[in-house]
């Protein structure tokens, strides 16, 4: 499972108000009527900002886990508790945690463990992958067991010679190499490289993004499914919630 310790965090905070990458209202706050209404019940009972298969998501674990990032090296960038962008944290926070108990929960229905797990540069190489499948995602990506989960989900995903040779027909030079210049420069490529040649290089590319946007889709149906949100705890990017100032 995904312990409150870990290293989730790396990275993902400064996305946590529902910027780029981050487009999904999974997980959002649903009224009574629908299957959740017991759950909907609880939270208003209690001190709880979720429910996940209708077990509760106390308070105190979105005030555990601010709490760390507050006493954490990257302190003096988060915004001051009670503010507008403090309270979106504290959203971001309570998606982080479902998120993990939907990891959880998932894996352990299919028997998954953390051994042999792909690493996460695999799955998140650079800034740009990390847009792609949101915030969330990322942070929840640091541990094994959740990569593990993302390799089960992925596993039939393909992307079609066609598609390949498309792309490159698109991008000629995206992955021509560069050639050698003068004083130990390196210089762009003049002319493209022949399809065979980058066809291995276009594939992983393609099928990284594939993969990356069938676990986010996946993702965001299981959350939509388990999750129920109390009032004040909406996703960040939710334009129902008074906070979201994200205007499009």
């Amino acid at each position: 499972m995904v312990g409150p310790g870990s290293g989730r965090l790396r990275g993902s905070v400064g996305l946590f108000a529902g910027g780029e990458g981050e487009r999904d209202m999974s997980g959002r706050s649903r009224l009574p009527g629908s299957s959740s209404r017991r759950d909907a019940a609880r939270i208003v009972a209690e001190r709880v900002v979720a429910t996940v298969a209708g077990v509760a998501v106390a308070v105190d674990e979105v005030d555990a886990a601010e709490a760390r990032l507050r006493d954490g090296p990257r302190a003096a960038a988060l915004p001051a508790s009670g503010t507008s962008e403090g309270r979106q944290l504290r959203r971001w926070l309570t998606q982080l945690i479902v998120t993990e108990r939907v990891v959880a929960a998932e894996a352990a229905a299919r028997g998954l463990t953390a051994a042999g797990a792909p690493a996460e540069a695999d799955l998140l190489p650079d800034a740009t992958a990390r847009l792609e499948i949101g915030s969330v995602a990322a942070a929840v990506l640091a541990d094994p067991l959740a990569r593990a989960l993302f390799a089960a989900v992925t596993a039939r995903v393909a992307v079609t010679d066609d598609a390949v040779a498309d792309y490159h027909a698109r991008n000629p030079l995206r992955f021509a190499a560069p050639c050698p210049g003068q004083h130990g420069w390196r210089a762009p490529a003049a002319a493209a490289p022949p399809l065979d040649q980058v066809r291995r290089a276009i594939t992983e590319h393609l099928l990284g993004a594939a993969r990356r946007r069938a676990f986010r889709v996946w993702l965001d149906a299981r959350r939509n499914a388990l999750v129920v949100l109390a009032p004040g705890y909406e996703h960040p990017g939710d334009p129902r919630q008074p906070d979201n100032t994200r205007r499009h």
